[in-house]
């Protein structure tokens, strides 16, 4: 096998930039002109708040930063925080900040030794005396700290959002820049936190009338699946450039989406508009919808709006079908009515807002949204991607439907009643919901599943509270299975 075929065969497997050796993570991934923007706003003075859903390339666009930052350590130190931590995710209050903190301490240690400092990072863990100590540890580097925060929000478990606000808030200033990820629809702050003022909060959602938006899918392509750019592969259609911006367009510029449709692509000898057809209808039944399904046990409170959700989203894309259109309106009284199910589509992927406040023609303001076109073709009359409508769709020629607050559309959807506070109920599912399937591409097999079995470890939290020491000392659990069991781990509970 050779290099760029490795290499190939790597990119497949990978789908998260958690998951991704430093090594591979500079090779595989791209970064458009817009994005290299953001690294530099991440990378510079001030707090910002990196907002987009799920698989869209928040955290590659927080460790680029991290990296690029450690490659000059002159400038300041920079300490990656990944928030992924099940006793700080159940906890609020005083205990989160505990629990935070300390965690805190534990990572800026690391980043001392990487640094080779011979410095400990010592403090008492609440949030004054974190602050005041990296003050001093800034004075004693002559460098400014950047901290990293990553899945800083949990779209099931919001109790604990304001509690790191104010940690936020609290540490962010001349001398210590804090950046964290948030998923769209995040809005509870606090009252001490105000998100325009304590903060820069930048949308990362890839918009398809961006002139970057063509050029970073081919360079993507071009990274992880060369072979797919081969012209023998591609019909007289679309060239690769029409290839790579249609399929970019076809998931709304979500970068995981985009992965799962190219690894789809890559097994066939040839792609034409049949066999295009057939891949975006395959993601609509197999990785779409599962999606919503996958997302249940991990909303919490949340967990009985995902019914409301599905017949959101058909309303929504039947809508748009029939107005031939690949982009909605919907009125922003329907939009506070059915804030939490709209969220909860566009952390999915179904939709991505691309206006937050446009006038409609039937009076009245909105919201606008893109669709997926794979769900979109899906209840296209024929479910067939002509060469028309292939062109329609690349060049969006069609107005946005509307759905105004008179039209009656919505109106069957009823919210239920939610409970006041709820555990996850993943954490309740067996750890063989865990092996490698179409939700956990890089899931665990059969074998690791039977060693965690007979050392007790039966559900998911039994999983997540078992130490690293514990799970190496089990037969057969190394460093390699150990990284693959807590990325599966993550996915399952975070994702």
């Amino acid at each position: 096998m050779s290099v760029s075929e490795e290499l190939e065969e790597q990119g497949i497997l990978i789908l998260a930039a958690e998951d991704c050796s430093p090594e591979l993570f500079k090779k595989l991934h791209r970064f458009s002109q817009h994005e290299e923007r953001i690294i530099l706003s991440l990378i510079a003075h001030g707090p910002v708040l990196l907002r987009g859903g799920r698989g869209s390339g928040k955290s590659a666009l927080l460790k680029e930063a991290h990296d690029r930052i450690k490659e000059k350590s002159s400038t300041a130190l920079s300490v990656y925080l990944s928030l992924r931590n099940l006793p700080l995710l159940r906890s609020q209050g005083k205990e989160y900040e505990r629990k935070f903190c300390e965690l805190l301490i534990q990572y800026v240690n690391l980043a001392l030794k990487e640094n080779k400092r011979r410095i400990t990072f010592s403090a008492i863990p609440a949030v004054s005396d974190i602050q005041q100590a990296l003050l001093k540890l800034s004075r004693k580097l002559n460098r400014r700290i950047v901290l990293f925060f990553d899945d800083a929000a949990h779209l099931g478990r919001e109790t604990s959002l304001t509690e790191f606000f104010d940690i936020f808030r609290i540490l962010s200033s001349s001398s210590i820049s804090c950046k964290a990820t948030i998923y769209p629809g995040v809005t509870k702050f606090g009252i001490r936190f105000d998100v325009y003022n304590d903060s820069t909060v930048i949308n990362i959602a890839r918009d398809e009338n961006s002139k970057f938006f063509a050029s970073f899918f081919l360079e993507v392509m071009e990274a992880r699946y060369p072979t797919l750019l081969n012209e023998k592969k591609t019909s007289r259609t679309f060239d690769k450039t029409k290839l790579a911006t249609f399929l970019g367009k076809a998931v709304i510029g979500n970068m995981r989406a985009f992965i799962f449709v190219c690894n789809q692509l890559y097994e066939l000898q040839k792609i034409g508009l049949p066999e295009l057809t057939h891949c975006l209808i395959n993601m609509a039944s197999n990785y779409y919808w599962p999606l919503l399904e996958e997302l249940k046990p991990k909303l919490g409170i949340y967990e009985s709006l995902i019914e409301p959700s599905y017949t959101l989203a058909e309303k929504i894309f039947q809508s748009t079908s029939k107005a031939k259109s690949t982009s909605i309106i919907i009125h922003r009284d329907l939009m506070q009515k059915l804030a939490k199910p709209l969220e909860i589509l566009e952390y999915a992927g179904f939709i991505s807002r691309r206006q937050a406040s446009i006038g409609m023609k039937s009076g009245g303001r909105g919201s606008r949204f893109t669709l997926n076109l794979c769900n979109l073709l899906e209840i296209t009359p024929g479910k067939r991607l002509t060469s028309d409508l292939f062109s329609a769709w690349l060049q969006d020629q069609h107005e946005p439907a509307e759905i105004h607050i008179n039209s009656r559309i919505l109106d069957d959807i009823q919210l239920p009643e939610l409970p006041l506070d709820k555990e996850l109920s993943v954490l309740e599912l067996p750890i063989e919901s865990l092996i490698k399937s179409k939700a956990y591409p890089y899931g665990l097999t059969q074998t690791k599943v039977d060693v965690l079995k007979k050392s007790h470890i039966k559900t998911i939290r039994e999983l997540a509270e078992t130490s690293d020491e514990q799970l190496r000392s089990l037969s057969g659990v190394g460093e390699k299975s150990l990284n693959r069991i807590r990325n599966v781990l993550g996915q399952a509970i975070w994702m």
